[in-house]
């Protein structure tokens, strides 16, 4: 049994569809962010970056997106949710979710989380403002690489359930998702699949 550490709207939703993807037997331990529990003693003795997703396994805890979806590709070879056989094609894989955590998700939390990067009012409205631009920037780029149904072409892949996270921040971020009709199809293609339907409905259920 595994445990993953999320919070409703945050980037662990991707951690959640993918273990649901993977038939992995686990549970929910959510966090209220606004209640900041998120900082409390007895998270960070889980996670001491006092952020999710975090994922308890048997051998200990793992954090960060890209580690916690390559391991269930990994721990779970049958579902065939990374090209494990492929090191280019991983490779490939790899770099696309690095980019969603290393850049898009970054750009993204300039809006909300400005207060990492600088304390001036002037310098976090400054960076607020930013966010359309960057967010657009980042999808444009993405928009040119969906070339089929998935991320990795017509394989489903521990990519597809971070694109969608992060595709519906879009319009919290003032970016229409329309703007990019083939990230807008891949996201209404994942909203079809039943681990993202019933992950995001474990997840509004409170």
């Amino acid at each position: 049994m595994y445990q993953l550490f999320f919070s409703p709207g945050a980037c662990s939703l991707a951690s959640h569809i993918t273990l649901r993807e993977a038939g992995l037997p686990f549970e929910l331990k959510r966090l209220k962010f606004a209640e900041g529990q998120q900082r409390s003693p007895d998270y960070l003795k889980v996670n001491p970056k006092g952020r999710v997703p975090a994922l308890v396994t048997p051998e200990g805890t793992i954090t960060e997106t890209p580690a916690i979806l390559f391991y269930i590709a990994q721990i779970a070879p049958d579902k065939k949710l990374a090209p494990l056989e492929n090191p280019f094609e991983l490779a490939r894989l790899q770099a696309f979710n690095s980019f969603i955590a290393s850049t898009v998700h970054v750009a993204h939390a300039h809006g909300p989380r400005g207060s990492r990067w600088a304390n001036e009012p002037t310098s976090l409205e400054d960076m607020r403002r930013k966010v359309p631009e960057t967010m657009r920037d980042s999808f444009r780029l993405i928009e040119q690489d969906l070339t089929g149904d998935f991320v990795m072409g017509d394989r489903f892949s521990i990519a597809d359930p971070y694109l969608f996270t992060m595709s519906s921040w879009l319009k919290g971020d003032a970016v229409e998702i329309a703007e990019f009709p083939r990230v807008k199809a891949h996201f209404e293609r994942m909203q079809a699949r039943d681990a993202v339907r019933e992950a995001l409905a474990a997840e509004a259920a409170g």
